[in-house]
């Protein structure tokens, strides 16, 4: 046994020592320093030449020797120097030229490389959400600000309808604004879960009925509130078995469940019908939620985008009469809450429309 232990730890050492490593290329140039000054010693007492020439023959080798090795070394270094330089003022366009090299300064440059990429899409996501979020608060204050103009010019009465004009971009503001809370919460992580085992099918029964009321108590306004009004969309619930539990935080699982049915009623069509079904997942607890819709579907690529932040995605028009593209935050919402649970969300095969599969770990696995 002892013996299998030293060759792991030989092979091990040898693992560390690649054949283009810089420590390879040090003690190469100390094995090549010897031979040149051991070469010259032998060549200076078979040619009885006077030893001190032979000592400046041998500096001068080893000298351009190690120049040449140590340029090698260093250059690189200076590369990476005046990029991470350039990357801590701001410009994340640089990148480091050395990254095909076999050695520890080519993992480096790749290393460097791959934090330039990641912190340039991460300013750039920055942007996007800056204008993003701007366009999206812009909206509603500037229809707020024109109705408010013509009551107080006299161009209009401040009777019910204008009131409701004014109440519905007044809806889609705060809607904006909590979504933009929540999605801030969940990603400093100050949204802590709160998981215990319930019933789902009278949880789900609930989620639906409240969405149902919610479209009929909005069916008069007009739904840039960000959540849809309509109510020719039929909400069907399949849970099997019926005496069905999970283990999962009952509100974050209700922001999932809500903003999904929200997204497949907007692009549902006119009579349409929405399908939400829960299954028994592969552990203790575990739970698999479907929504399925009969809208046109999304194409398979875009499937990778449609949880990022104020994507709507190409349907440019959604279905039906009171029904809007919302905010294109919902389905980032609602795959946040998954994640914090550990679960997965995606789109998954449909013969017809869209069709979301949710997956909730139940008990954390020892």
């Amino acid at each position: 046994m002892s013996g299998a232990g030293d060759t792991r730890r030989s092979a091990g050492l040898w693992d560390d020592v690649r054949p283009f490593s810089i420590k390879t290329k040090l003690g190469t140039l100390v094995v090549v320093s010897v031979f040149i000054t051991t070469g010259l010693l032998m060549i200076a007492v078979r040619t009885k030449t006077e030893l001190r020439f032979i000592t400046v023959f041998s500096i001068i080798a080893t000298l351009l020797i190690t120049q040449f090795v140590a340029h090698s070394l260093t250059a690189p270094l200076d590369e990476m120097n005046t990029v991470a330089r350039s990357i801590s003022h701001g410009d994340y366009t640089r990148r480091v030229k050395g990254a095909d090299r076999r050695d520890e300064l080519g993992d480096l440059a790749q290393t460097i490389n791959r934090m330039a990429d990641d912190l340039e899409a991460q300013d750039r996501q920055r942007k996007e959400l800056v204008a993003n979020v701007s366009h999206e608060l812009r909206t509603p204050i500037a229809g707020l600000r024109a109705v408010l103009e013509n009551v107080v010019d006299g161009v209009s009465a401040a009777d019910p309808e204008t009131m409701r004009t004014a109440l519905k971009q007044t809806e889609r503001l705060g809607r904006l604004v909590e979504t933009l809370l929540d999605l801030s919460r969940l990603d400093n992580g100050v949204v802590p879960l709160k998981k215990r085992r319930f019933e789902v099918w009278p949880y789900l029964s609930g989620v639906l009925k409240e969405a149902n009321m919610v479209a009929s108590a909005r069916g008069g306004i007009a739904s840039d509130s960000g959540r849809h009004t309509r109510t020719d969309v039929h909400l069907h619930l399949d849970v099997t078995p019926p005496e069905l539990t999970a283990l999962a935080d009952p509100e974050r699982i209700h922001q999932v469940v809500a903003n999904l049915i929200d997204n497949a009623v907007k692009h549902s069509p006119p009579h349409g019908r929405v399908t939400v079904k829960a299954r028994r997942g592969e552990r203790p607890d575990s739970l698999e939620l479907e929504v399925l819709d009969e809208g046109p579907g999304i194409p398979r690529s875009e499937w990778h985008r449609v949880f990022e932040r104020f994507n709507r995605g190409s349907v440019g028009t959604p279905h039906g009469p009171g029904s809007d593209g919302g905010t294109g935050l919902g389905l980032a919402i609602a795959r946040w809450a998954v994640d914090l649970h550990g679960g997965r969300i995606g789109v998954a095969e449909s013969e017809r429309g869209c069709r979301i599969l949710i997956t909730l770990p139940g008990e954390s696995p020892l």
